[in-house]
């Protein structure tokens, strides 16, 4: 509680960011997966209120993923009824609460931060790319979607350039107004006074775009916003109403392979896509927190099994929600929670005060968004870090743009592999040089990766020299360069080539292994 009141000033306006940002991200994502529009808020809901309370991350933010609606559209397409796919992302939620008590959590933690860096800059590329069409009043495709290959049978770029044909002027003027008072409120207003960073600049982008609306909708009705250019949640007549919005999953179709099949599918995908998140969420921490990621994934399964029982979506931990709220100044956990809040009490209360809110403002709150995740600054910065980090840090940026995010964030990992190998495959062998003499020291870990170039330098070197094998920095050696070493010591003779081996500088167990292992060198 005490933590509570001391963050409250940071946290309620960031909860409130992150609840507009996730009200037509929940329907969107819901709407594309083919599920009741109501599933998606539900979903919202639980991966605030459950997931939050549960997870110990300080700023991530959970509900329906984007990731995973290629996946729903299909399971829900191939299930007798929606209550059977209910009861697979139950059955999800209990495998990814084993997978974080059997300690499935440390895979998250392979992921270079160049990846993951690169993984933000391209949320917020595809952030920008996205919104631009709902910015200016083109709404085919579904909020939250982050693919290259659109739903709407077109592409990011295509949709982008698209958009400009099919402009809304009311759309782009509530656009515009919308970015600049979220420049004037960060660069110059809250400079000026500090009540100004206890209001939200999205609450009143909101407020002054709805407000512009109503008056056009009585003074140029001509003008006015279509339906499809609005927030449009379900709206109930009446309390029981609002609760036949909730669908529950059914036993009888437990016994239906693709039931098993799905749940398996979500599991997997979900875990992965929240570790990635979890460490993408860490890093935009302004405290530099860590998750603890077992724990995680356990909060995410029961967030699941929740979401499921009820009628919602499957939930992860999203980045563009987490990226709202680090930007909007989150410090707890509360951030997320209290969002969860305000979706169920407003879906509740006032659904048809949210149905007002033009779309076209709730774009350039996530533009904005984008902004900050891909500000030119960070390419440069990446760059003078060295070509190992930012040739990984921008092909995932390309990667994530032209696929999606996992598939983006695998090929981002082996191309960082590949410089992790090549910087070891470089420095674990140093060989030098002077006339005929060679020194040929081994560092850290030598593996057979070094075999190659070990094998090819050894048998470069010209007959009658003298070589030093420096192996006493060496942590480890494989089997396999021991060989090596020990195959050019049974011909170096034939070359009048004398070899001497130091290993004095190692510790009394390490020189032990050295010599069980260098057997012929010893002989």
């Amino acid at each position: 509680m005490k933590n509570f009141i001391r963050n409250a000033g940071a946290d309620l306006p960031a909860s409130l960011v992150v609840f507009l940002v996730a009200l037509p991200l929940c329907l969107g994502i819901a709407l594309a997966s083919g599920a009741p529009l109501f599933s998606g808020i539900i979903a919202g809901i639980a991966g605030g209120i459950v997931v939050g309370s549960l997870s110990g991350s300080n700023v991530s933010v959970s509900g329906p993923a984007a990731g995973l609606t290629a996946i729903v559209a299909v399971a829900i397409a191939r299930m007798p009824a929606f209550e059977a796919f209910l009861l697979a992302v139950i059955i999800a939620g209990v495998l990814q609460f084993l997978l974080g008590s059997f300690k499935a959590g440390f895979l998250g933690d392979f992921v270079p931060s160049s990846v993951i860096k690169g993984m933000l800059t391209a949320i917020g590329l595809i952030l920008i790319m996205k919104q631009i069409p709902h910015l200016v009043g083109y709404d085919a495709d579904f909020e939250g979607d982050e693919t290259f290959a659109q739903a709407d049978h077109k592409n990011t770029f295509s949709g982008l350039f698209g958009a400009f044909s099919k402009i809304t002027k009311l759309a782009v003027i509530i656009g515009i107004i919308s970015i600049l008072i979220q420049i004037v409120w960060d660069k110059v207003l809250v400079k000026k006074a500090s009540f100004f960073k206890l209001i939200p600049a999205p609450l009143i982008v909101v407020l002054v775009a709805t407000a512009i609306h109503q008056w056009c909708l009585s003074a140029f009705p001509a003008l006015s916003l279509q339906k499809d250019q609005l927030v449009n949640i379900p709206v109930a007549e009446d309390v029981s109403g609002f609760f036949s919005f909730f669908i529950f999953p059914k036993l009888e179709h437990l016994s239906n392979p693709v039931v098993w099949t799905t749940a398996i599918t979500l599991a997997i995908v979900a875990s992965l896509e929240t570790l990635l998140n979890i460490e993408a969420a860490d890093e935009l921490d302004p405290y530099q927190r860590v998750t603890p990621t077992n724990r995680e994934l356990k909060a995410q399964g029961i967030g699941n099994i929740v979401s499921g029982m009820v009628g919602g979506l499957p939930v992860t931990s999203v980045i563009v929600r987490t990226s709202a709220n680090v930007n909007a100044g989150a410090r707890s956990k509360m951030s997320a929670i209290l969002h969860g809040f305000m979706l169920l009490i407003c879906a509740m209360f006032i659904p048809s005060l949210l149905n007002l809110i033009p779309l076209s403002a709730l774009a350039a709150v996530l533009i904005y968004t984008g902004y900050k995740l891909a500000k030119p600054s960070l390419f440069t910065s990446m760059y003078k870090k060295g070509l190992d980090q930012f040739i990984p840090f921008i092909v995932t940026v390309l990667a994530i743009i032209f696929t999606d995010l996992l598939i983006g964030i695998i090929i981002g990992i082996l191309v960082g592999l590949v410089f992790i190998l090549r910087s070891n495959f470089k420095s674990a062998v140093l060989i030098v040089s002077d006339a005929n003499k060679y020194l040929i020291r081994l560092r850290k870990d030598v593996s057979f990766l070094n075999k190659a170039i070990l094998k090819r330098r050894l048998e470069e070197v010209p007959e009658n020299s003298f070589i030093l094998i420096d192996i006493s920095r060496a942590d480890f050696i494989d089997k396999d360069v021991i060989e090596v070493v020990n195959d050019f010591l049974t011909h170096a003779h034939l070359k009048n080539i004398r070899v001497e081996l130091k290993k004095s500088m190692l510790k009394p167990m390490h020189q032990l292994v050295i010599k069980k292992q260098f057997q012929l060198i010893e002989e």
